[in-house]
């Protein structure tokens, strides 16, 4: 009996221990499948992470890409309207990636590689832009050299316009001289210029003083001498008598004004003389109503501009 209470015993300590034993193994094999899945959803978090890492990277590489090539784009003188729409484009990728709970790793190359073409194909346009912008640098150089050559030749042409132009002046001073020489030249000239005085009788008086009492008219007398560059026509004699005080001696509608050298002067008495260029001598009369005052006189002689003769005689 007691031998019998002894097996069962054993027997249930050896289904005790093979229950716990089952048990055990049971919480060995759940635990091993929980570490298991555990280390699938590690290792796909790692991914995942690495991935949006490495996407991350590249946007941000496109991005520094985009700008180097907008401001060089902009350098050359091109267009970057298009850069600047695929740059924001891209900025807008980039903000999205920070919160994209559906993030595809697919979907993302699909997009980087749609980035890499479009920078790939606008890397041709800059390559022609670049050939272009060499292009004009060197039509923009050879035009910079043939306005160089250009503004040379007029510099020349300047000093020989220079040269040519002080020649004309010298010319032009050359001939002003010589006309003025000429026309000096051809000047009238009066000499051994003489005022008598006529009384009312007609006698004539000489010697250059006379009596106010005597003198009815004053005779000028003086010579024209031949001139070989002077023309025969009539000239114009013009007659200024002056008194003590420098004033012009002068009879109501006889005188008036002429010029000389800038000036309107007054004139006493004007007469006009066919000149032959044969030494003639020449009278002009003057006559006034009213009586001679007492002092010197002087009388001056102009022709064509010209002052051609002087005289003085004195009332007593």
């Amino acid at each position: 009996m007691e031998a019998e209470v002894t097996s069962n015993q054993q027997s249930v300590v050896n289904m005790t221990i093979g229950a716990l034993i089952g048990i055990l193994a049971l919480l060995a094999y759940l635990f091993m499948g929980s570490r298991n899945d555990t280390l699938e959803v590690q290792k796909l978090l790692t991914s995942k992470v690495e991935q949006f890492a490495s996407t991350q990277l590249k946007l941000d590489s496109l991005s520094a890409v985009l700008d180097a090539k907008i401001i060089e784009v902009r350098r050359l003188g091109g267009s970057v309207t298009e850069l600047e729409r695929i740059k924001q484009q891209l900025e807008n990728d980039k903000k999205k990636l920070t919160y994209d709970l559906t993030f595809s790793i697919q979907r993302y190359n699909l997009k980087i590689r749609d980035y890499k073409s479009f920078l790939a194909l606008h890397e041709n346009d800059k390559h022609k832009l670049k050939q272009e912008n060499g292009s004009l640098l060197n039509q923009t150089r050879q035009l910079e050299e043939e306005k160089q050559t250009i503004l040379s030749e007029n510099e020349g042409l300047k000093h020989e316009k220079a040269a040519l132009t002080q020649v004309v002046v010298d010319y032009s001073v050359q001939n002003a001289d010589l006309k003025t020489k000429m026309t000096l030249a051809s000047a009238m000239k009066a000499v051994n210029v003489e005022v008598n005085a006529l009384a009312g009788n007609g006698r004539e008086r000489r010697g250059g003083i006379y009596k106010a009492s005597r003198i009815d008219r004053l005779k000028i007398d003086f010579v024209m001498p031949s001139n070989p560059v002077a023309s025969k026509d009539n000239k114009d004699i013009y007659v200024r008598i002056l008194d003590a005080n420098g004033s012009v001696i002068s009879d109501s509608g006889i005188g008036g004004v002429l010029w000389y050298e800038g000036n309107e002067i007054g004139y006493s008495t004007r007469q006009t003389v066919p000149f032959e260029n044969q030494d003639q001598r020449v009278s002009i009369f003057f006559h006034r109503d009213a009586p001679y005052k007492p002092g010197a006189y002087t009388v001056e002689l102009y022709a064509e501009g010209f002052r051609i003769g002087t005289s003085r005689f004195e009332v007593k």
